[in-house]
């Protein structure tokens, strides 16, 4: 297979993006996209500064001759920060292939392989020596862009010594980092240009990668994690079943030093099946419904980075949410927005779900979101809940579509729910995020009852996201809603509606 690499002249990024075999993963329904697979992999390889090329070219040749196309992406993968972080939000997609996924999985957690020597003396030039501290003779873990090395420092006047963990960039990795976002930036430029010559839909890539190429670039960024854990910590104090790990007074903006949270990952326990599903909805509850339905006047924060190398189940049964590197947030107007989507859906307000999503996003093609907008709406008459799921659909066939542009911060939660759903089947199979969602609504609307009384008429600043006039609405809308779902769910039998409506990017058919 790599023949074509055999030699100096032959290492090239082209080459090698054809040796691996990227054809034979994309999966035959869309075959049409291997082209495009190919090209944008040899993009990136080309680029890459040739001593870093060469590398990964003498460790492909180095694999047997029959290894697998996945078995070599997963190692393509781990030597390139970005293709790393990337694998590892894919690793638990259920619409990939389980071998690939499989594959993928090992980006999660490594086996360290970065020589501790340098990672020792980093620690040494950061802190000096620091008296009572003793620094572990191996690395615990490896991730796309940090080592993880323990430690033990007794305090003044304790018994017994304390456990912690230095989290240090991994050498050179910031070069690496750097090398390949300027990849990222001249990528998605390409992707349209190539998805235009091949027939493909000319999708939003630039501004899709970019958002990403932003959110990768603060990995490397360890006195911005530090803020987050601390943040996190805080938020998290009232409730007992996440851990969040404590920060320890020797960190620095090059060095995490965190107390050490022992466990295995959420998506390796060996709880039963009931303790599994609780183990879910935690998962759920803490990573987007608690930061969602919170009170906060101003942003709701999220973990951006929920893969299941960086959830664990402690030797307690409780969930560790570790490395904040990565967090996305949504406001309090893109919060309040979500909210009014699901009501106008709840009540058939389609004029209403579309002011809501054009809060969310900027329109381009107001015709294809009304269309949307009513294809999702006669999905809610014939027996769809309009929570959560049902709206990150619609806007999934917006964006590709082409009909509206999002925010970062929203593509970026976006992308967080797909990497928390793969992880969420794998912990205890199918589970519902709404119904978490709608469990801890209701819980924040019975606390909201006795502030009501005394808040203004318009404001918003509840965790609910709705104020006084807009359950005075709701509840005045009812006859309407009622008239709303007879008389469209009789246009629906008898066929009669708008035959470019089932047309939106939310439709499964052409036709309706």
């Amino acid at each position: 297979m790599l023949d074509a690499l055999d030699g100096l002249n032959g290492w090239d990024g082209p080459a090698l993006a054809e040796a691996l075999g990227l054809s034979e993963i994309v999966p035959e329904a869309h075959a049409a996209y291997r082209p495009l697979v190919v090209d944008a992999m040899s993009f990136f390889l080309e680029r890459l500064s040739p001593a870093r090329l060469t590398a990964i070219v003498a460790e492909q040749l180095d694999l047997p001759e029959d290894t697998r196309p996945t078995r070599r992406m997963a190692l393509l993968f781990r030597r390139c920060p970005t293709l790393h972080k990337l694998g590892q939000m894919l690793a638990r997609d259920r619409r990939l292939a389980p071998e690939l996924r499989e594959n993928l999985q090992t980006l999660e957690s490594l086996e360290p392989t970065t020589p501790l020597d340098p990672i020792a003396a980093l620690i040494r030039r950061e802190w000096g020596q620091i008296e009572g501290l003793e620094v572990g003779a191996a690395a615990l873990a490896e991730a796309s862009v940090a080592v993880v090395v323990p430690f033990a420092w007794r305090e003044a006047g304790a018994a017994e010594p304390r456990q912690g963990v230095f989290k240090v960039l991994r050498p050179g990795i910031e070069e690496q980092l750097h090398e390949e976002l300027e990849i990222w930036s001249a990528l998605g430029v390409f992707l349209e240009g190539r998805c235009a010559e091949l027939g493909l839909p000319v999708l939003d890539y630039r501004n899709t990668l970019d958002s990403i190429r932003k959110l990768l670039a603060r990995e490397v960024q360890l006195d911005h994690e530090q803020v987050h854990l601390a943040r996190a910590a805080a938020f998290f104090a009232d409730t007992p079943a996440v851990v969040i790990p404590q920060l320890l007074p020797f960190c620095t903006p090059r060095m995490t030093a965190m107390e050490r949270v022992d466990g295995v990952k959420v998506t390796g326990s060996d709880l039963p099946l009931g303790k599994r599903q609780q183990l879910a909805k935690t998962l759920i509850d803490a990573l987007v419904a608690k930061p969602f339905w919170h009170p906060a006047p101003s942003a709701a924060v999220f973990h951006a980075d929920p893969h299941a190398g960086n959830l664990f189940v402690t030797r307690d049964g409780r969930l560790a949410v570790l490395d904040w590197a990565l967090v996305t947030i949504l406001n309090k107007a893109q919060c309040a927005a979500v909210v009014q989507a699901v009501a106008g859906a709840l009540t058939q307000d389609e004029t209403g779900v579309i002011r809501a999503i054009e809060t969310l996003g900027r329109s381009s093609d107001p015709a294809a979101l009304r269309a949307a907008v009513a294809a999702g709406l006669r999905q809610v008459r014939r027996g769809t809940f309009p929570g959560f799921d049902w709206l990150m659909r619609l806007l999934d066939g917006l964006g590709t579509a082409g009909a509206i542009r999002f925010p970062e911060e929203l593509t970026l939660f976006r992308k967080t729910l797909l990497t928390l759903s793969g992880v969420l089947n794998d912990v205890s199979g199918q589970i519902s995020i709404d119904e978490v969602l709608i469990k801890s609504a209701l819980l924040q609307c019975y606390r909201e009852l006795a502030a009501r009384g005394m808040a203004p008429f318009e404001s918003r600043d509840f965790g609910s996201h709705l104020s006084n006039a807009d359950w005075f609405r709701l509840w005045a809308s009812l006859p309407m809603t009622a008239i709303r779902y007879w008389t469209e769910t009789w246009r629906d039998a008898l066929g009669i509606w708008d035959p470019t409506a089932d047309r939106g990017p939310n439709s499964n058919s052409a036709s309706g």
